[in-house]
């Protein structure tokens, strides 16, 4: 019965454990594809192209990838205290 879980929460499936994701290639990845997209707004730039909205917003792009590659820095020894804990 669908409506069961909602009647009787008893009745609910227990929720999946937490997937460990490694988010460092990911933050890497596009965080590189935003400074390709910024050195070739530059290099526009310089041959006279009006390129400077493009220029601030790849500019942000690499600027909140680094700040999310600092943040899974930090955030990883939550991964580590997790995996520790599953070990025992």
């Amino acid at each position: 019965m669908k409506f069961a879980p909602i009647i009787n929460p008893d009745v609910c499936k227990p929720a999946p454990k937490a997937v460990q994701v490694d988010l460092r290639k990911t933050f890497l990845i596009i965080t590189s594809w935003w400074l390709i997209a910024l050195a070739v707004s530059a290099i526009l730039m310089a041959c006279g192209f009006h390129v400077i909205e493009a220029i601030v917003l790849c500019s942000a792009g690499v600027i909140i990838g680094v700040l999310m590659l600092v943040w899974e820095h930090f955030d990883r020894w939550d991964y580590r205290r997790l995996g520790a804990a599953d070990s025992k």
